[in-house]
């Protein structure tokens, strides 16, 4: 199904993403979490079941919106002129089982690949991992790219937490979010723990935070923590 089948306000929403997504791949060099070609984002298109993703072994600096590829969630091409990423299958099969993502990205940034290397899960002895990932940020099994079995172990691992971060084993990490510039940010800070976890390793056994105290802060962080919208206030009417 070409794009021009979907309606103009689709189109638009596409040509949006498009530009929501090269501009965050930029993200991803700039926190250091990849090299050379490698790591991806995605974003699901608003009203449609599709997404956009980056092209295939593509130069960080050569991802511009017009070299974003979009992909149905089987993880077909509907539109670009090159060959989405090799982990197309994997984004594809999180838009399909978990509804609620609207974003996803995958590195290899250094400690957090290190931790998946053991398969070994970053315990929560953070108050930064409480509130961002309400817990541990959990491995999930080995898998081959090719089909769709990371994505497999990425939806049953993430289903079994409240994690928004994956370290898939022998892999490295996947983060999810409600769009890609949260799922961004949760590839920022899984790198950021996993480096100060190991960092508080060499120097001793670092502390648990007890399960009551991770529970206050997530909820915390996810309900009270930022800025909220301000209210419009109702219109007055007018005396007579």
């Amino acid at each position: 199904m070409s794009l021009t089948a979907y309606p103009q306000e689709v189109r638009d929403e596409i040509a949006r993403t498009r530009e929501v997504v090269a501009r965050l791949h930029a993200e991803l060099p700039r926190w250091e979490l990849v090299v050379w070609t490698a790591g991806n984002v995605s974003q699901r298109v608003p009203g449609a079941d599709l997404f956009v993703i980056k092209p295939s072994g593509v130069t960080y600096d050569e991802l511009t919106p017009g070299a974003m590829v979009v992909c149905d969630l089987d993880g077909e091409l509907v539109d670009g002129d090159r060959s989405p990423s090799s982990d197309t299958a994997a984004h594809a099969y999180v838009y399909r089982h978990l509804p609620e993502v609207g974003g996803v990205v995958h590195t290899h940034s250094t400690y957090a690949t290190a931790w998946a290397a053991r398969g070994e899960e970053i315990p929560c002895v953070l108050t930064m991992m409480a509130d961002e990932f309400g817990g541990p940020v959990p491995v999930g099994p080995f898998a081959l790219i090719g089909d769709d079995s990371i994505g497999r172990g990425i939806v049953e691992t993430l289903q079994r937490s409240r994690s928004r971060a994956v370290l898939m084993q022998n892999h490295g990490p996947f983060t999810v979010g409600t769009d890609a510039r949260a799922a961004v940010k949760a590839a920022v800070l899984v790198e950021e723990v996993a480096r100060t976890v190991h960092v508080a390793r060499q120097l001793g056994d670092p502390l648990p935070i007890p399960q009551a105290d991770v529970d206050r802060l997530y909820d915390r962080y996810q309900n009270v923590y930022g800025q909220r919208p301000t209210p419009t206030p109702e219109p007055q009417e007018m005396p007579r």
